[in-house]
């Protein structure tokens, strides 16, 4: 039997912010973020922020901004009345943290609110109730405080899903960090049922990063300051050996705005592709500075997401900064065994009059005239692909000292005074037939010797394949894959870009694509498999780094099975001729599956060990 017919009526304006606050207001964090967004569009200079219960019991915000005149205040809770927009033209070109005018009205209506506020000319400041509109007198300094009670006490079926006392707390906290991190300009204080919790005090960007994130993310931190494009980034990546095993310190702001981004997520993971371990997560706190009008914000409820106009540029813009900042030589003031802690790396101390955070190459440091002790030599490659057989034989060139000289130097003559000081040092013996011990200016390291040589191999390989077109393999039977409609459009769209990389495929009917050629290096895989992985990326991102990644797992293999294999002896000049490498490759601080190459004992923890001078 089916329903009576209802007819149609206009919803009461309360049910209607009932309904909007579901999209809004999810939990006491959701409130705390409107609220204190709203202090910050307001030019507050500090921020006190008192939580009862987790936020459950009470939520009170007092800001020192420019306050709020008493005739708009009724207006202050009233939905989709804002003064940060005026026109669709404001809206494309979004530059503040609140606009659409519906945060303290979906608040109001899920709980009880009390606005107090008081602008810089006014005598005193003015109150409104969320339950009526009546604005009175009230005691206050310049600024607004909003407060908030009783959250959901009024919608059962919404405060049932709620979680405890302190886990509601820790997402309020969540929240407190991502905006400390984001306006280092701001004072924060915290307080948790009349206990001071936090205090964040005005501070550089790297000072507030050391005050929330602490030392463990500080010390390991690599500093970004680049510009390209539309877009700006700066901020702190962290080093491959100092990865995660949770993805829980990870904050990307746009335009001070902390989002969820998958054209960034997707760049940050291939710009770390070969230098994590295993399923480590980086941590990261990046800033994208962009045109308010080459970015949508509007486009979740919560504002937690944006799209960019052109992410293409801006995926190659992240993973090509952050990839460069991976890629710096080693450097031996980090991976010590016992490292300084309470400041941010002295390789990244800000360059004067630059303003900003610098990473210097290591490269700049050295002398680069002499021949590259692993370099290629001339000589009939052992494949019928030429890109192919040079990254092999770059493999498999013997160990060479630095200068040219065979490896029959005597151990005097590779610690002569008059050699250059190197970052990585001398090399003084060989332990167990594994590690190699080196003296440097100020202290020791230990390299493993395996570890490091692939890496050098695996960079040497890649830059072997690079410098030559990709060469493709034609299949006997040409492969039809089943897609859906849009993949099919991907196919014709970008017919020559899948052309450069090897792939040869064309539109075999409505849902349905013919592979005819592959990247010959990955003839033998699961092409079915490759060809869905490539058109996902393309239709994600507008690139592919699927292709570069099997790529790379292949020559990761090639290297591991071509480098120097524990207890072969080496002599002193091979191992400088290691040591000298490591110093002009990219990423040898990592192995090729994300572990440390070498360690560093300062002569200060060696000093201590011993307690010389105390």
């Amino acid at each position: 039997m089916s329903a009576s017919r209802r007819s149609i009526a206009a919803l009461p304006d309360r049910l209607i912010s009932q309904i909007a606050a579901g999209e809004v207001i999810e939990r006491p964090a959701s409130v705390l973020k409107e609220i204190v967004e709203n202090a910050i569009d307001a030019n507050a200079n500090a921020i006190e922020v008192r939580l009862e219960a987790g936020g459950i019991g009470r939520i009170s915000v007092n800001d020192d901004g420019h306050g709020i005149e008493p005739d708009e205040l009724p207006l202050a809770l009233t939905r989709h009345a804002t003064s940060k927009i005026r026109s669709l033209q404001d809206l494309e070109s979004v530059a503040s943290m609140g606009f659409r005018g519906e945060a303290l009205a979906s608040i109001a209506s899920v709980a009880r609110l009390t606005l107090i506020s008081r602008t810089s000319t006014a005598e005193h400041a003015w109150q409104i109730e969320g339950h009526n509109q009546a604005v009175q007198p009230a005691a206050g300094s310049q600024g607004t405080t909003v407060d908030v009670r009783g959250l959901f006490d009024e919608v059962p079926a919404r405060r049932k899903f709620l979680k405890a006392q302190a886990t509601e707390f820790g997402h309020c906290m969540d929240v407190m960090t991502r905006i400390a991190l984001a306006h280092p300009e701001v004072a924060f204080k915290v307080f948790h049922n009349d206990k001071p919790v936090r205090q964040w005090p005005v501070a550089s960007l790297a000072k507030r990063v050391l005050d929330v994130l602490g030392d463990e993310f500080s010390t390991n931190a690599i500093a970004l300051d680049a510009a390209g494009g539309p877009a700006q980034i700066r901020g702190f990546v962290s080093r491959p050996t100092a990865a995660r095993a949770r993805a829980d310190r990870q904050f990307l702001f746009v335009n001070g705005r902390h989002v969820r981004d998958r054209t960034v997520s997707h760049a940050l993971k291939a710009a770390y592709a070969d230098v994590l371990h295993g399923d480590r997560q980086p941590a990261y706190v990046l800033f994208i500075d962009i045109d308010p009008q080459s970015v949508d914000v509007n486009v979740h409820p919560a504002k937690h997401e944006v799209r960019f106009r052109d992410s293409g540029a801006v995926h190659r813009l992240v993973q090509q900064v952050v990839t460069q900042a991976l890629s710096a030589s080693v450097d031996a003031g980090q991976n010590t065994v016992a490292p300084v802690t309470g400041s941010m790396p002295a390789a990244h101390t800000p360059t004067p009059g630059m303003g900003n955070w610098q990473s210097a190459p290591l490269q700049s440091r050295l002398s680069l005239n002499e021949p590259r002790p692993y370099e290629s030599r001339p000589g009939p490659l052992p494949t019928s692909n030429r890109a192919w057989g040079a990254g092999w034989q770059a493999a498999h060139t013997p160990l060479t000292a630095s200068d040219g000289r065979s490896a029959t130097t005597t151990p005097s003559q590779a610690l002569a005074p008059e050699e250059p000081v190197w970052p990585l040092g001398r090399a003084l013996a060989q332990v167990h037939g594994i590690y190699i011990l080196s003296q440097t200016q100020d202290g020791l390291i230990l390299v493993d010797m395996h570890a490091a040589h692939e890496r050098v191999v695996y960079e040497q390989l890649k830059a072997a394949l690079d410098s030559h077109n990709v060469a493709t393999q034609h299949l006997l039977v040409p492969l039809i894959v089943n897609v859906t409609d849009t993949e099919v459009a991907l196919v014709q769209e970008h017919g020559e870009a899948l052309g450069q990389m090897g792939f040869e495929m064309h539109a075999g009917g409505p849902q349905s694509v013919v592979v005819r050629s592959v990247p010959a290096l990955l003839a033998r895989g699961d092409i079915e498999s490759l060809t869905r992985g490539v058109l996902r990326d393309i239709e994600e991102v507008g690139v592919s780094a699927l292709l570069t990644q099997q790529r790379n797992q292949l020559l990761a293999t090639m290297a591991c099975h071509g480098a120097v294999r524990a207890n072969r002896q080496l002599s002193i000049a091979e191992m400088n001729a290691l040591l000298r490498q490591m110093e002009q490759t990219e990423r040898a601080d990592q192995c090729n599956h994300g572990r440390p190459t070498w360690i560093a004992w300062r002569l200060a923890d060696l000093d201590r060990l011993f307690m010389r001078g105390q």
